[in-house]
């Protein structure tokens, strides 16, 4: 295991892409190509995935 420690699963992330309609843009681009708008938008999405399961 590397430094590189991610809050998000990548299983959670590729959920609320696909959630959110993004998903294309990350499996043909990767996740750089998602704009700084849908970037807030997935995080917004994680919180409330968060607050559901507290």
């Amino acid at each position: 295991m590397g430094n590189n420690r991610s809050i998000m699963s990548e299983n959670l992330k590729e959920k609320i892409a696909q959630e959110l309609g993004v998903y294309r843009t990350v499996q043909n681009e990767g996740w750089g190509a998602v704009s700084s708008r849908n970037c807030g938008n997935m995080i917004k999405k994680a919180i409330e995935i968060a607050n559901r399961n507290f």
